[in-house]
C-alpha cells in the first residue's frame, strides 16, 4: 500500500516563475492562502506578512497562491500582483504563480488540500484567503475560512511548531 502524499509531494511555481519544490521544506509548517489583490480581505496581507516574520525563523513558511476566480479580485499577470503586495503589504513572503483552487484546472496542491480538509460546505474553496495549515509532518492539521483573522491563529501555529520534526 502506497503511503498517502503530503505536502512534500507537491511542486508548483513561484510568483517570479522558478520552480518551488515543496520537498525542499520539508519538516516544515506551512500556512498556504488563497489570496487576491483586490478583496475585502486583502488587508490579510499584513497579519499573513506578520506571521513570516514571527515565525518563519522557527520554520514557518507563508505560501500566498494568487486566485482570480472569485469576484475576478485578482485579475493582474504575476509581476503586477507581486510589485501590489511588496508595496502595499511589504510582503516578504513566497508568493507562487496565479493558479485555478477550484472547478476541472485547479492546481493539484489545492485539490489535495481541499481533500484532505473539506470546508462545512464541501471540498471547494468559498472565497479569496482561505488558509490551510500543514503540520511538519506534512499532512493538513487544520482549514481556516476566509474572514479567519491570521493573528487568531498563533495559538494553532505554536502548536504545530512544537511538535516534532519527521
Amino acid at each position: 500500500m502506497a503511503n498517502a502524499p503530503t505536502i512534500s509531494d507537491f511542486s508548483t511555481v513561484s510568483i517570479t516563475g522558478k520552480r518551488a519544490d515543496f520537498a525542499a521544506q520539508r519538516g516544515k509548517v506551512f500556512l498556504v492562502v488563497n489570496t487576491a489583490s483586490a478583496c475585502g480581505f486583502t488587508p490579510q496581507f499584513k497579519g499573513l506578512e506578520a506571521l513570516w516574520q514571527d515565525y518563519a525563523a522557527r520554520g514557518l513558511v507563508v505560501v500566498g497562491f494568487p486566485c482570480n476566480q472569485f469576484g475576478a479580485q485578482d485579475p493582474g499577470a504575476n509581476q503586477e500582483i507581486s510589485a501590489f503586495c511588496e508595496l502595499n503589504y511589504g510582503v516578504s513572503f513566497p508568493m507562487m504563480a496565479k493558479v485555478d483552487v477550484n472547478g476541472a484546472h485547479a492546481d493539484p496542491l489545492w485539490k489535495w488540500l481541499k481533500a484532505e480538509a473539506p470546508g462545512t460546505l464541501g471540498e471547494g474553496i468559498m472565497w479569496n484567503f482561505t488558509k490551510f495549515l500543514v503540520g511538519r509532518d506534512g499532512t493538513v492539521i487544520k482549514r481556516y475560512a476566509p474572514n479567519t483573522a491570521p493573528e487568531s491563529l498563533r495559538a494553532d501555529i505554536e502548536s504545530a511548531l512544537a511538535a516534532s520534526k519527521v
